[in-house]
């Protein structure tokens, strides 16, 4: 069940008259598919040019397994996010379901082991970048939206909000980062392959946000736009929120080789897709 109230971002995060912010998430960058690494980081640097504000939200790698992560394209990401924001752009990350241990080496310091990954730095100060709860409203023009991943909404699969629960505990994320990291990336690849072998038997709904869970949460925030990903199924969809006109975005996931990949744009004068919404 959502909070009663959400609270906005500071006023640092309020897009004003002539801001340009960019939306995008499920890029699940991973050293094997250089070809997306390389399709979103251009896009990533053609489209932040005019932009004052970004806002990843969530998966954005294929598998995070700590901040201790060595991976080249984990290097590659930060070290574009940190050059935007040290150009002056404000650069906000939110954690999914497959890095959602992103900076969460942090909270386990001092209960890992020397193997593991408490030492590690924090990979939104190695971005200079700020995280972002899950949900979470900002102000966009002098209207309220809320930002989520997604997964939360997932309500009707059982299964996964019960790993997802237990995953997100503190108990469980310092028994996992306190192992050596090629031990959790093994574990990360086993969770990952049946993950997979599951979702064959799945039933599409259960993929997908719960209709009533999205009006709950938009009505405990406060608001009439909602922008997340995570379910792969890019579209705007209009829908009427206790009488009034609602919105919400889904953002596209990235696939070099299907031809994949899109961010959304705010502006005053409104949200734009850009790229491939197939």
């Amino acid at each position: 069940m959502p909070p009663a109230r959400l609270a906005p971002l500071q006023p640092r995060a309020e897009l004003r008259a002539r801001d340009r912010a960019l939306f995008a998430s499920d890029v699940h960058l991973h050293d094997a598919d250089p070809d997306t690494a390389g399709a979103f980081l251009d896009a990533l640097a053609r489209e932040a040019r005019g932009a004052s504000h970004l806002f990843l939200l969530g998966d954005l790698f294929e598998a995070w397994v700590g901040d201790d992560d060595a991976s080249a394209v984990g290097a590659r990401l930060a070290g574009a996010l940190d050059a935007l924001a040290r150009a002056g752009k404000r650069v906000y990350l939110m954690r999914g379901n497959r890095d959602f241990l992103l900076d969460a080496a942090v909270g386990a310091a001092g209960a890992a082991g020397a193997a593991g990954a408490a030492g590690a730095q924090a990979f939104s100060a190695r971005c200079g970048a700020t995280m972002l709860a899950d949900p979470c409203a900002i102000v966009a023009f002098g209207t309220r939206v809320l930002l989520s991943h997604g997964d939360a909404l997932c309500t009707d699969d059982l299964a996964y909000q019960a790993f997802r629960a237990k995953a997100r505990s503190s108990a469980w994320q310092r028994n996992f980062l306190r192992r050596p990291r090629a031990e959790r990336l093994e574990m990360a690849r086993s969770l990952r392959q049946r993950s997979e072998l599951e979702k064959a038997d799945k039933a599409a709904y259960l993929m997908d946000v719960n209709a009533a869970a999205v009006k709950r949460l938009m009505r405990a925030a406060g608001v009439r736009v909602l922008i997340h990903g995570h379910t792969h199924r890019p579209a705007e969809h209009r829908f009427s929120l206790d009488g009034a006109p609602a919105l919400r975005w889904v953002l596209p996931d990235w696939d070099a080789r299907a031809g994949r990949g899109g961010m959304l744009v705010a502006t005053r004068s409104g949200l734009q897709p850009v790229g491939r919404w197939d």
